[in-house]
């Protein structure tokens, strides 16, 4: 319980200073039953006693401090950290927190840095502690959850200042501000030095790698031709269930259909093969936080971004250790028993618990996983209970995320999957797969997981099966998938490239700068994002490769494994840029503003695309030149296989929802000229 009480700590207390309100709170709250509330300047603080040692607890509001610099165009390596409200108009509420803390110092004789135990709170404290001139002699509380026994063992705990880890924070800092704002500057003052005009525009170390990608997937799926081919179906019945069997596949209908009529003519289909095996599936690992935005937005619809948020408000509420980790492992010195017994007074949990203590006997072990982070374990609950004031988004996350806690420990699931192959006689093929639950295991937790339970008859080699109806259908290759905000942080993690806390912000910075939008929840690249990443692979190419991108961030890794120095990575990125810069300033800046102007709709091109007003290369813009040769392409194949016609090709790509974009604006625009390419036969 909070208390109001005398605000003075008097002289020789320890200074605390959290990463945010929520957090210094909860650090109060789990060194004294009755802390002491105060503000100073309407900043909340916490006076304490706990050991015999009086705390004040203070917090930040994440980032006091960014880089900046005095000096204008590009490019630019003389930088310094400065008060963020003094830099940047929108952290204008910043300064109350910094000048609270400066206050509150002045009679403090021992500092600690009790932000996240990540790079980014060891930065955070580390630029505070160094403003105010005590950063060589601080402290660091390290704890995976906001409870009493956390913060306790912490404080009981007190390191020196973690430097390996400050120095991998203010190097990936300076490193982006690197990449960020001369890449920046150079295409806004490309489009500023041939429009007079200015706009906002942004390229970043791992932003610029992860725009290619995603506008790599949109330019594949906006020029995909679909091609036909035709499938043989037969309905038999199979357990009393009618059931619809693919047996063959043809590029020629007229080969589908003539072993549609001897399939018709023999009547029935013969059981080459029935087989059953016991399946069983191990629990999952506890989550990391790639896992948790995965299974979130699978099964709850929420984006990375979102999931991460909601993790973070639950972590400052006290109810789940650190999100934002890359673990996948809950080590002995945490206490499993007590959090499943503390769950076990939750009313929604009790019989979930009740199950798994009978199923494992109460012998209570995680099956951890491989990855492994040395800051933080896998994410799990603390066995606090959720207050009423959380949103419904907030108690659906923390749901999973407990299931998936009681789930790693309960057993295996086991299933028995059964596998039917029914054959036609020279014809073809077609297989049947059935489940059945032997054991539900920890899926009875984890529902989410289970399957559906789908029966098959145990029949017998060489049992014939008849066949009720048979038809030829006409099917289409499908185009590739296009990312999901979910599917591109996963990309970026399998590439090695941001980290977990940063991978879903760079996703929607992307969103935020106008480079890509979101169309059925599927990610999409705007026209800007289709221009900035053209001028970035044309004239910064090694910009936005994920090789140079993965090299500088395991050379972040280096400098937190205090194997490499920050200054030697800075200094090998400096080298990098100017060179770059250099060249690019001297050959590419009218080119590059002029595609910038056109894209934006400030400068007309002396040529325009007649499908879609881009600047044309030749008759026209870039995207119809590849869509139409797609089309050309792909005509011969659609004549071989449907004898169609080119008014009935164009008229087919148009119509079907599955042609990629530009190949569909190409072809009515075709249609609409009755033109048939060079290439095709009308």
């Amino acid at each position: 319980m909070v208390r109001a009480g005398y605000c003075s700590a008097g002289f020789g207390y320890t200074l605390v200073i959290a990463e945010k309100p929520k957090a210094a709170r909860k650090i109060a709250e789990a060194l004294s039953d009755k802390p002491i509330a105060c503000k100073l300047g309407g900043i909340p603080y916490w006076i304490v006693t706990w050991m015999g040692t009086r705390y004040v607890i203070v917090p930040a509001a994440g980032h006091l401090f960014g880089l900046t610099t005095d000096k204008h165009g590009f490019p630019v390596f003389e930088y310094y950290w400065a008060p963020l409200w003094a830099v940047d108009s929108s952290s204008a509420h910043t300064r109350r927190f910094l000048e609270a803390i400066k206050k509150l110092a002045r009679h403090a004789v021992r500092f600690v840095n009790a932000c996240d135990y990540d790079i980014e709170g060891s930065v955070i404290g580390y630029n505070i502690l160094r403003a105010l001139g005590v950063e060589k002699r601080a402290l660091r509380a390290k704890f995976s959850a906001l409870t009493r026994q956390d913060v306790r063992r912490a404080f009981s705990r007190l390191e020196r200042l973690d430097w390996d880890m400050i120095n991998a924070g203010l190097a990936r800092h300076e490193l982006d501000w690197l990449w960020g704002i001369n890449i920046s500057r150079a295409l806004m003052e490309s489009l500023r030095s041939v429009t007079g005009r200015s706009k906002v525009l942004s390229a970043g170390r791992v932003q610029s790698p992860t725009l290619v990608e995603a506008v790599s997937r949109t330019i594949k799926r906006n020029l995909f031709v679909p091609l036909p081919y035709f499938t043989v179906t037969a309905t038999v019945e199979l357990g009393g269930k009618a059931r619809r069997l693919q047996v063959a596949s043809f590029e020629l209908r007229s080969e589908a259909q003539r072993v549609a009529r001897q399939l018709r003519a023999t009547g029935y289909l013969v059981v080459r093969e029935y087989s059953e095996y016991v399946e069983r599936i191990p629990p999952p690992y506890p989550f990391n936080l790639g896992d948790l935005q995965v299974e979130a937005s699978r099964i709850l619809g929420f984006s990375p971004y979102y999931t991460q948020k909601l993790a973070e408000e639950l972590y400052l509420e006290g109810l789940i250790s650190y999100p934002r980790t890359n673990s996948q492992k809950i080590p002995p010195t945490i206490d499993i028993s007590a959090i499943v017994q503390a769950l076990v007074r939750q009313t929604r949990y009790r019989e979930l618990v009740e199950y798994l203590l009978r199923a494992t006997r109460g012998v209570l072990r995680v099956n951890n996983g491989p990855k492994e982070d040395p800051a933080h374990p896998a994410i799990h609950p603390t066995g606090e209970p959720p207050h009423s004031g959380l949103s419904k988004n907030h108690l659906r996350l923390y749901d999973l995320i407990v299931r998936r806690f009681l789930a790693s420990m309960a057993p295996p699931a086991v299933l028995v999957r059964a596998r039917l192959i029914l054959s036609a006689e020279g014809l073809g093929s077609a297989s049947i797969t059935g489940v059945r639950i032997v054991s539900p295991g920890w899926m009875q937790i984890y529902y989410w997981a289970k399957p559906s339970e789908e029966y098959i008859p145990r029949l017998y080699r060489g049992q014939r099966i008849q066949v009720k109806s048979v038809s030829v259908q006409t099917s289409y290759t499908q185009p590739p998938e296009l990312h999901t905000k979910t599917s591109l942080v996963k990309w970026m993690e399998s590439k090695g490239i941001g980290t977990e806390a940063t991978r879903a912000r760079i996703v929607e910075l992307l969103f935020e700068r106008g480079y890509l939008r979101s169309e059925g929840g599927r990610v999409q690249a705007t026209e800007l994002g289709l221009t900035v990443a053209n001028i970035l692979q044309t004239y910064f190419p090694d910009i936005t490769s994920v090789e140079l991108t993965r090299r500088f961030e395991e050379l972040l890794e280096a400098i937190r494994m205090g194997k490499v120095s920050k200054d030697a990575v800075i200094s090998e990125a400096r080298r990098f840029l100017a060179g770059i810069l250099s060249e690019f300033k001297v050959k590419s800046m009218h080119a590059v503003g002029m595609e910038l102007a056109y894209s934006l709709g400030l400068l007309k091109p002396p040529r325009q695309c007649p499908i879609c007003g881009r600047r044309a290369e030749g008759e026209y813009c870039s995207y119809h030149e590849a869509a139409i040769r797609k089309i050309v392409e792909a005509y011969h194949e659609w004549r071989r296989r449907t004898g169609i016609t080119c008014r009935e090709y164009l008229e087919k790509l148009a119509a079907m929802r599955s042609t990629g974009k530009w190949v569909r604006e190409a072809a009515k625009y075709l249609l609409a000229r009755n033109v048939c390419p060079k290439g095709l036969t009308a």
